[in-house]
């Protein structure tokens, strides 16, 4: 089942916008802890000159003054600093910030000069962030949602604009026929990428059409070369046969005249058959009820030559004498490729013939096929130890099957079995 097909252009859309998003969060993130950052250090410098200040006042008088700033404090214990973070300062000697009760916010300064005093600023009421904190981090997401939206929209239009291309390739290749591939099409698209796959495409695409060229031209070539010696063949036996009437002519000439027109006759239909294959033409139309039994026992007869003087058995069976609605010349060309096959590698043995559930079943008694072939049997070129052909037969009858629609099967152990499953 192919998979399910997912727009470029969405992609585009969909990871800016996440891209964005992202970058969003980060940002505000990184406002929110600017705006702690600087907050903090606005109170910390000014704990830091009243401290400098009652410190200098002190060496000079031998006194401590009482702080400025209202909302500090000179303490001159550990016992004296407020409870609510007494505990803690004593824990974390270290620590200048703490939290305490009723949303109180304390700075501690330490006098490394003298470690029994201390300067306590109650700064919750010059705090600034954290009381418009949740309207600020609403800001931030009204914002990035708003900078998210005209994000979606520029990713929307670079996503047209850079997915335009492409859908005019996908246009001009989808579904062209191969008698009329487009030719000089790279140079209207952009020099970038997508210019490169549409210079790739019509590299590839004026391959095809030369390749389809050649075979068509092979295809004529063929047709002309091969049907015009077998119309001489076939013009040069009835002339014999007219002379094979006269009293002079011997029994065996008779049988070897008729031999050949038989093999001219089979000949012609073999390559009438191939041709239409080489066309990719469809031939239901030449398709007609055909005697199956009679096409068996035809083939068998035109194959005899291969059973001289071997031990064999031919048996068919009568479930094959049905009638098959299809083309005859292209299932004749496949009962003598299976038939010759089984002739040429049974030795001793039988050969029988088979008609269950629309399907037809040539088994023979011969060596078989190896193990390690017989998955790719049916593909050109491939052939066994005992072959003594091009490994073509099983390949043309693949192809045959295929361009009828019938399933073909090959089955082998003690001996072989080829089936054919005809379309209903």
């Amino acid at each position: 089942m192919p998979s399910k097909f997912h727009s470029l252009s969405s992609r585009i859309i969909a990871r800016f916008c996440l891209f964005t998003i992202f970058i969003s969060v980060i940002y505000g993130i990184i406002a929110l802890a600017l705006m702690y950052t600087l907050e903090d250090n606005f109170i910390e410098r000014t704990v830091h000159q009243e401290a400098q200040f009652l410190k200098a006042s002190f060496e000079s008088t031998g006194q401590w003054p009482k702080p400025r700033v209202d909302n500090m404090q000179l303490l001159f214990s550990e016992k004296d600093l407020p409870d609510d973070f007494r505990d803690t300062a004593i824990e974390e000697p270290h620590r200048k910030e703490f939290f305490g009760r009723q949303n109180r916010h304390y700075h501690l300064y330490r006098f490394s000069q003298f470690p029994d005093v201390f300067l306590v600023a109650e700064v919750s009421e010059q705090l600034l962030v954290r009381p418009s904190r949740g309207g600020t981090i609403q800001f931030l997401v009204i914002s990035g949602l708003l900078v998210t939206i005209v994000a979606c929209l520029i990713a929307w239009m670079i996503g047209r604009h850079t997915t335009r291309p492409l859908n005019q390739l996908v246009e001009l290749v989808d579904s062209v026929a191969l008698d009329s591939l487009p030719k000089a099409f790279a140079d209207g698209f952009p020099n970038n990428e997508v210019g490169m796959l549409a210079q790739v495409l019509e590299n590839a695409l004026k391959r095809i059409a030369d390749a389809v060229e050649r075979e068509r031209s092979f295809t004529m070539d063929v047709s002309h070369e091969l049907r015009t010696p077998l119309a001489v063949i076939k013009n040069a036996v009835e002339v014999l046969q007219v002379e094979r009437d006269k009293p002079s002519g011997s029994h065996q000439e008779h049988l070897t005249l008729d031999r050949i027109l038989h093999a001219g006759e089979q000949m012609e239909q073999t390559v009438q058959t191939l041709l239409m294959l080489a066309r990719e033409e469809h031939s239901s139309e030449y398709s007609e009820p055909t005697d199956l039994m009679a096409l068996i026992e035809r083939s068998v007869i035109d194959n005899r030559l291969l059973l001289s003087n071997k031990p064999i058995e031919v048996y068919i069976d009568d479930s094959c004498a049905v009638s098959v609605f299809t083309e005859p010349n292209v299932l004749k060309v496949v009962l003598d490729n299976l038939i010759s096959n089984a002739f040429k590698y049974v030795e001793i043995g039988t050969v029988s013939f088979s008609f269950v559930n629309n399907a037809l079943s040539i088994a023979d008694t011969g060596p078989g096929i190896q193990t390690n072939l017989l998955e790719s049997v049916t593909e050109r070129g491939v052939k066994g130890d005992q072959s003594t052909g091009l490994g073509f037969g099983l390949s043309i009858v693949n192809r045959l099957c295929e361009h009828q629609g019938w399933g073909l099967s090959v089955n082998s152990g003690e001996g072989t079995t080829v089936s054919l499953l005809f379309s209903s």
